[in-house]
């Protein structure tokens, strides 16, 4: 499926193509095949977005139960305005840790391992703020003492590398990026967003990002990506400008899938002369999940 296919489809409404249901809603929740294996939303509110994607997927409760430990992970790593849209927007990040703890989560966490000094950019980008008010514990990740090594098995690459370690004691990730243009990586998606869960990423540059950032979630993917994608930094990512471009895609993608909703996001940024990253196909060749959107179950909802 291309990106002009992709976005037409979506403008139409709700649709569902593939094994899912027509509109992955009032099936029942029991058998997993119900649900749709990716739910592109359009509107404007990313928290009307975020609620009707995650209807669709079968409620935030499928994946955060009562007692659970919850990781959320935003883009927070740069020191700038949420108008700039180069991190997770508070109000997304502060809907979902409400969301979590009202299933009954009995911890909620936040952190990045950010660009720019940490303390400013948990503070200038207002996720801090946001995530401690609505009952998060933001922790820091600016020193090696957070993070354990561990092992990453079938990899060819990295061989293993630090998590940090809320990361790994996490019962739920939720992976929550910002869908942006990225200098090094071409794209910062689902995929790429867990190189701010890790310690040292200049491992990953000088192995070859195409190679290693799929090479992480071999260790781990998180349980559910869901992708903002409503002012998209088109020039001057991941931490953009005063001459930043962007695209008002007024979108947000969910699924359990990282590949797969990396490659839908790939197709948002496409028209814009941003080519998909290398290591979308390399995920999918590691069976990290599945690139061809026309092999997949895909509801397009408007809200």
């Amino acid at each position: 499926m291309d990106r002009r296919s992709f976005l037409k489809t979506l403008a139409g409404g709700a649709a569902v193509l593939g094994l899912g249901r027509t509109a992955g809603l009032g099936a029942s929740p029991a058998l997993a095949q119900d649900y749709p294996d990716l739910v592109a939303v359009r509107g404007t509110s990313v928290t009307a977005m975020y609620d009707r994607a995650l209807e669709a997927l079968g409620g935030l409760g499928r994946f955060v139960g009562k007692g659970a430990k919850v990781l959320v992970k935003p883009n927070m790593g740069w020191a700038v305005e949420p108008s700039m849209a180069a991190n997770t927007s508070p109000e997304l990040l502060s809907h979902i840790i409400a969301n979590s703890l009202a299933l009954g989560a009995s911890r909620v966490s936040v952190f990045d391992n950010t660009c720019d000094n940490w303390r400013n950019a948990y503070g200038k980008s207002g996720l801090e703020e946001a995530a401690k008010a609505a009952g998060a514990t933001v922790a820091p990740a600016n020193e090696e003492k957070y993070f354990q090594k561990v092992t990453i098995p079938g990899t060819s690459r990295l061989g293993e590398t630090s998590f940090h370690e809320l990361f790994l004691e996490a019962d739920v990730v939720i992976n929550v990026p910002v869908l942006k243009h990225h200098g090094g990586a071409k794209m910062t998606g689902a995929l790429k967003n867990l190189m701010g869960a890790i310690w040292d990423r200049s491992n990953l540059h000088w192995n070859g990002l195409d190679q290693c950032i799929p090479e992480l979630s071999l260790y781990r993917k998180p349980t559910l990506n869901i992708v903002e994608a409503r002012r998209v930094m088109l020039t001057g990512g991941p931490r953009g400008h005063g001459d930043s471009q962007y695209l008002a895609a007024n979108m947000l993608l969910a699924s359990t899938d990282p590949v797969a909703v990396d490659s839908a996001s790939a197709k948002i940024l496409a028209d814009s002369g941003i080519n998909e990253p290398g290591y979308i196909a390399r995920a999918a060749e590691i069976g990290l999940g599945q690139s061809d959107l026309s092999r997949l179950s895909v509801q397009r909802l408007t809200v």
